[in-house]
């Protein structure tokens, strides 16, 4: 398989997932990115298509522990973003994993955020 056609069929899979996915005010859509250096968190409500919650690895906090694309980062930032949605009144959230199989850093990632307090 060439870059091109892995790149259509993770495309695809994002399409499937996304029908079936949606955030509201209530229960935002938890929509996580994994690229080769950073890991992305974000809180999205769809009905207005605003973002309530973003954290990654590049924020000035996190970027103290040197955190990089790998299972413990996905821990650290787990657990940071679940005490942040708490401070911002989220509860409870729509787990999207972007197309991306539910194991590695995407499990360690929401595992580490319902160990957090975030129910989904």
């Amino acid at each position: 398989m060439n870059t091109v056609h892995k790149a259509q069929i993770l495309q695809k899979r994002k399409w499937r997932i996304r029908k079936k996915v949606a955030g509201t005010a209530a229960r935002p859509r938890l929509s996580v990115k994994f690229s080769g250096k950073h890991i992305y968190a974000q809180a999205i409500n769809d009905d207005t298509a605003t973002t309530l919650l973003f954290l990654s690895t590049l924020d000035p906090e996190l970027r103290k522990q040197k955190l990089k694309s790998n299972i413990a980062s996905a821990k650290a930032l787990g657990v940071a973003f679940a005490s942040r949605a708490k401070t911002a009144g989220i509860a409870s959230v729509v787990f999207d994993r972007n197309g991306r199989l539910y194991h590695g850093r995407v499990k360690t990632f929401a595992d580490a955020a319902r160990e957090g307090g975030l129910k989904f």
